[in-house]
Order: C-alpha cells, then sequence, then structure tokens
C-alpha cells in the first residue's frame, strides 16, 4: 500500500519532490520530503481524464457537423479521438479568438465515418489549468501545485522545486510539460528561482514502474504480510503490518 505519488517520484529515482498526478478519474499533488508523504502539501482536483472525455465530446456537438456520427461515438473511441488529436495550449486567450493559430486535425471513427478537429483540439484539456470551464470553483492544476510547494519548509522547498515529477495518461497531451512549467514560473516570478519540470515519455505508468522498483529494494523486503500471517491474523493485519 503505497501513496501513488510517491511511487511517481520512485519511478525518477528520487524520494524528494512533488508528483503532479494527472490520471482518468482524478488529478493529484503529492509533496513528498526523503520518502514521507506531507499530507499537508496534498491536493486534489476533480478534472482528469473521464471528465476531459466528456467535455470534448460536448464541444464536438455544439460544433456545426454530422450529429449522428459524433453521438454514435463510443466511450473508447472518444478517448481514442482525444489522446490522438488534443494538445494543451501555451496562450490558450490567443489561440482561441486568432483563427489562424491553430490547425484541424482528423480523424477516422471505427465505421469509417471522419471528423475534423478545430479548436476543440485545445479545449479540451483546458479544464486542468482552468477548472471553472467545467463549473469546478477549485484552482487549477498548476495553482494546486504551487499552493502544495508553499506548505513544504523552506529549506527543502528550493530542492523540490527542481524535481518536479509529472504522471499519468492524461499528463501525456502535446505541450502539458510546457504549460505547467510556464505557469509555475509564472506563479514563482521574483523569487530568484526556475521551475523545471520532468516528463518521462512513459509516465502514464510511472506509479506501477515506481511500485515495481520500491517493492524489489532490499530495504522493503521486511514489510511484507506473508501469506502465513494473512492465514494467522486475517486481512485486518494489514492495519498493524502497514
Amino acid at each position: 500500500v503505497a501513496n501513488t505519488g510517491f511511487l511517481s517520484l520512485c519511478a525518477h529515482g528520487r524520494v524528494t519532490g512533488l508528483a503532479v498526478e494527472a490520471g482518468a478519474a482524478r488529478s493529484h499533488v503529492t509533496s513528498v520530503c526523503g520518502g514521507r508523504t506531507l499530507r499537508k502539501g496534498s491536493r486534489c482536483l476533480g478534472v482528469a481524464g473521464e471528465q476531459l472525455s466528456r467535455h470534448l465530446h460536448r464541444l464536438l456537438l455544439q460544433s456545426p457537423r454530422e450529429p449522428s456520427v459524433l453521438q454514435a461515438l463510443t466511450k473508447a473511441a472518444l478517448t481514442r479521438l482525444k489522446e490522438q488529436c488534443c494538445y494543451v495550449s501555451l496562450d490558450y486567450e490567443r489561440d482561441l479568438w486568432e483563427r489562424g493559430s491553430h490547425h484541424p486535425a482528423r480523424f477516422q471513427t471505427p465505421d469509417g465515418h471522419w471528423i475534423t478537429l478545430g479548436k476543440e483540439r485545445f479545449c479540451c484539456p483546458e479544464p486542468l489549468f482552468r477548472p471553472e470551464l467545467l463549473h469546478h470553483s477549485c484552482p487549477g492544476l498548476h495553482q494546486l501545485a504551487g499552493q502544495s510547494l508553499q506548505t513544504v519548509p523552506d529549506h527543502a522547498r528550493r530542492h523540490m522545486l527542481g524535481n518536479i515529477v509529472l504522471s499519468g495518461g492524461s499528463s501525456l497531451f502535446p505541450g502539458f510539460p510546457e504549460r505547467m512549467c510556464l505557469e509555475l514560473n509564472l506563479l514563482f516570478q521574483g523569487t530568484g528561482i526556475h521551475v523545471e519540470v520532468l516528463a518521462n515519455p512513459k509516465r502514464d505508468t510511472a506509479a506501477w514502474a515506481g511500485g515495481s522498483m520500491a517493492a524489489s529494494l532490499t530495504s522493503f523486503q521486511h514489510t511484507w504480510m506473508t501469506k502465513g500471517e494473512y492465514q494467522e491474523h486475517g486481512a485486518e493485519y494489514v492495519h498493524t503490518k502497514f
């Protein structure tokens, strides 16, 4: 049993840092110092992949295209459409109002129909940074990361700013790492600190990779609950063991 933010950091060979996770159902920000999760530095955002897929579907239905084709899109096809065609804008307002600043993309549905996306490409993932677009009142993921960093003791914050790790499938949008880095540097403008963001190409499975690495350490072996212990004490023993 381990925090996914900590495991994501483990996948990058770190035990101190800030994990920014954008997954399927929820997005999380977790501060970890010396392998210990700082509870007061944990934040959650109710915007992630599933909400973005539904948002993309609504955006497409609002456009003057074949409604029957769009309404027939399965969840799997919508997910592929989102993953193949959408990206995070580095300047959302400019891209929204300047027609020539974005390029259309075409997607073929499983039944052979073609869908053309325009501004939907970058409007889809924008709620990760602007949750109000989905009527959420909480701050964006970059602001939650900033809040989390402010809870870290001063002596550890500078080190943590150099170890900000992205993970989760919804962080794979092209432009996501650059936008996160840009927004965080704006938040810490004037402090003399330059924020770097670490984005492994396989970050969608970072927590699993980190779990595998942590479980293989010799120092971890004494923390297993064995089959014998389970048979003797039952499932409740997990609370004693961990």
